[in-house]
């Protein structure tokens, strides 16, 4: 009986490590295009786009196995699959509160995305203050021998909660100390903070908008004409408008 070449295990193992982290970063690809199709969409047909910026994350084969070890889990890579949901990450930025649950809406409307778990941090935010609306979606990769089903977490904040949990992250970043208490409670009244500022932006926003529908503004033949695709202005001839509107 051959024994397996040590090499040739290596090389195995190498291919396996390399497609399974490639599956997770098309899955990425494939959020954020989704994330930019909404966000253009917007942009072009209601003057303004829900969505500031997204960010998304891999996590490292380093980390992903010191996690595995922490979970006392096996080390293989279905085993990997199977236990942690957050390998790969995806973080969009809103304007508003209320566009966080727009845009949450509008990916749960999307046939090919399965949404598995919800965590509303916002309604119910942690005991530290950090507010997020986190979605756990099954995305599908085809890839050029098969379909692989794909977890993505999506975390959805306003700029001022991202902020927040940035500033926050940095300051616990690898403490292994007890945090003093006082400490501890300053960063939950800067939570606080950070959400009184969001509601009351929320109130202006819609204010504004409340007060610029009623005056319904007209807007004149010449700018109707006018349309945004891929930040090139178009200008639709005015018997084109006119034909089809008979």
């Amino acid at each position: 009986m051959q024994l397996e070449d040590p090499m040739d295990k290596l090389k195995k193992l190498k291919h396996d490590i390399t497609r399974f982290m490639l599956i997770y970063k098309f899955a990425l690809d494939e959020m954020e295009t989704k994330i930019e199709i909404l966000k253009q969409e917007f942009q072009a047909l209601h003057d303004y786009s829900p969505i500031e910026h997204t960010k998304s994350r891999l996590k490292s084969p380093e980390s992903i196995m010191n996690k595995m070890l922490r979970k006392n889990s096996e080390l293989s890579l279905d085993a990997i699959k199977d236990s942690i949901k957050d390998i790969a990450g995806l973080r969009i930025t809103c304007s508003f509160i209320s566009d966080i649950y727009d845009v949450s809406n509008m990916l749960q409307r999307q046939s090919d995305l399965k949404v598995l778990e919800i965590k509303d941090y916002i309604k119910n935010p942690k005991p530290n203050g950090y507010q997020s609306l986190h979605l756990l979606v099954q995305v599908p990769v085809f890839m050029s021998d098969c379909e692989e089903l794909v977890c993505v977490e999506v975390q959805i904040r306003t700029i001022a909660m991202d902020f927040w949990a940035s500033l926050e992250h940095k300051i616990f970043y690898k403490y292994n100390q007890s945090v003093p208490e006082s400490l501890t409670r300053e960063l939950k009244n800067a939570a606080d903070s950070a959400n009184a500022l969001d509601l009351q932006m929320e109130r202006l926003h819609r204010e504004i908008k409340e007060i610029k529908d009623a005056r319904g503004e007209e807007d004149s033949m010449e700018e109707l004409r006018k349309i945004m695709i891929n930040k090139q202005q178009i200008t639709v001839p005015a018997n084109f408008l006119k034909l089809l509107g008979e």
